[in-house]
């Protein structure tokens, strides 16, 4: 009986033991431990801990560590395995650079270089995003997407890229998309409130039912105006790319397009005045879906503009 007691506590004392160790463990593998094991140069033992912290609680946390994974790979001159690192805390926050008060001036090189190298293919993915919530019609997502593509292009990390194609192409294309966007998401203005019926006589014991409003009228569709009305001012062009030809024999003749450009900038209609070729005519209706422009403006309100195009080839 004494023995079978012994061997008892012993068993219980070591499932004690192991739960103390397991509660210490747990509470070292944080991300504050981590970044006292940064602070103090033991970077292996930083790294340790981070590559433990599976499960960020929010996505600030799971930034943080692989900030902090970079930081302790860079420290021990693993670099291909700190670029990995870098590109994910870009890849997640593009605008992200690291203070000067936080690391060294090596550490904030390296993420300068990686970010030089992801931000205009990141920037090129983020547009496409923008114009496809634009096509469906999302305009208060596409604004918002199109001004966090302006602001990336506004990173000193590539203010030289900035300036050249394809960059400086997207830029242009994203401010006329973003102001398109932003006018189209604008609320409607607010209706005045009914007025308030007319007060009832003080002997008039059965008030008399107020007139019927007479039903509105149906509203006339929009009116197209063209050159010819001079009071209206003529769209401007954003992107007008006209198809190249690619048969052997070039037209010397001249061809023309005539499209109608609605009150957002984008072609609603395109129609061939002067063919040219049965093949490339089609070509240009098809391209002129994806035109572009400034709408037309009467006294500053968009409206739909009828333009004709000429298409000519030297």
């Amino acid at each position: 009986m004494t023995r079978w007691l012994k061997c008892g506590a012993a068993m219980s004392f070591a499932v004690s033991l192991t739960m103390t160790t397991a509660g210490t463990a747990g509470a070292q593998d944080s991300l504050a431990a981590a970044r006292e094991l940064y602070a103090s140069a033991a970077y292996e033992d930083a790294l340790a801990v981070l590559n433990r912290l599976r499960a960020p609680t929010s996505r600030d946390e799971g930034r943080t560590i692989d900030q902090y994974r970079a930081f302790c790979l860079l420290a021990l001159g693993r670099a291909a395995e700190a670029d990995n690192a870098i590109e994910a805390v870009v890849t997640a926050e593009p605008s992200y650079h690291p203070s000067d008060a936080d690391v060294s001036p090596r550490v904030r090189t390296a993420f300068a270089d990686v970010r030089r190298r992801m931000l205009p293919v990141i920037i090129q993915q983020r547009y496409a995003q923008a114009k496809g919530a634009f096509d469906r019609k999302e305009f208060a997502a596409a604004a918002d997407s199109f001004s966090q593509v302006l602001s990336l292009m506004t990173e000193p990390d590539i203010a030289s890229a900035a300036k050249q194609p394809p960059l400086s192409d997207l830029r242009t294309l994203a401010v006329g998309f973003h102001d398109l966007s932003a006018s189209a998401a604008a609320p409607p203005p607010v209706a005045p409130p009914p007025p308030a019926p007319p007060a009832l006589p003080p002997l008039q014991l059965q008030p008399t039912p107020p007139p019927v409003p007479a039903q509105p009228a149906t509203p006339a569709a929009p009116r197209i105006y063209d050159a010819t009305n001079t009071n209206v001012v003529p769209p401007i062009v954003v992107r007008q790319v006209v198809p190249p030809f690619s048969l052997r024999t070039v037209p010397t003749n001249q061809g023309m397009v005539e499209i109608i450009i609605n009150e957002l900038g984008a072609v609603e209609m395109a129609t061939i005045l002067i063919p040219l070729n049965r093949l490339y005519d089609r070509a240009v209706l098809e391209a002129a879906k994806d035109w572009l422009y400034r709408p037309a403006t009467m006294n500053g309100v968009p409206v739909k503009f009828r333009k004709s195009v000429r298409i000519s080839f030297k």
